[in-house]
């Protein structure tokens, strides 16, 4: 009864002095002064005007404060990272040659690599001819390749490991006769070249 009583007068004064308190934007629903600041009871609740509702309710004035927006996660981080790479090619050779036809595929490969560990020659030729014979083939098929590689720009100097194994490992059995039979011994005439290096990956950290 008396908070009614206290609230009745202290609006019968604001109404005596209304030129002094005014709605402001900021404020709405309010009773605020000339400087825009809420008008309280003795109390210390916030005067509303007959215009009030309930979406005029500020946080000065008993509404729940809103949550901070919550902070935007940190954009990743990406560095660089050296990984461990290899890769594998074969060169083909024509019957009873050493002579090499393409290394291009083998060039970009290295030139992507961030270093060049080592580069690993298996030579091999098909079953034509004495083993011995075969034998000094595959080793020249090797010498070829190596020499190939290095007119092409790459430094193989101490990176690069052969081997000769003649008629060995053959990757096809031919039984055929005549030129069937060379068109099938043409996958064991090669000389294998695995690549190992490192390259350079971006990772996100």
């Amino acid at each position: 009864m008396m908070k009614k009583l206290a609230l009745t007068t202290a609006l019968a004064l604001t109404m005596g002095i209304s030129a002094a308190a005014q709605a402001h934007p900021n404020h709405a629903g309010y009773a605020t002064s000339s400087a825009d600041t809420v008008w309280k009871t003795g109390y210390g609740e916030c005067w509303q005007t007959g215009y009030w509702s309930e979406d005029d309710k500020t946080v000065e004035c008993g509404a729940e404060a809103k949550a901070p927006a919550p902070a935007p996660a940190p954009a990743p981080t990406m560095v660089m990272k050296m990984i461990d790479a290899e890769e594998s090619h074969i060169i083909h050779f024509a019957s009873d040659s050493s002579d090499v036809t393409n290394v291009s595929a083998i060039v970009s490969y290295v030139g992507s690599l961030a270093k060049l560990n080592s580069i690993e020659l298996k030579g091999y030729t098909d079953s034509v001819g004495s083993s011995a014979y075969n034998d000094a083939l595959s080793k020249r098929r090797v010498e070829a390749v190596d020499a190939a590689l290095t007119a092409a720009g790459i430094d193989t100097n101490g990176k690069v490991v052969s081997h000769s194994y003649g008629e060995a490992n053959p990757v096809k059995e031919c039984t055929d006769a005549g030129a069937s039979r060379q068109s099938c011994l043409a996958e064991n005439r090669r000389v294998e070249v695995t690549i190992n290096g490192q390259k350079q990956i971006h990772v996100q950290q």
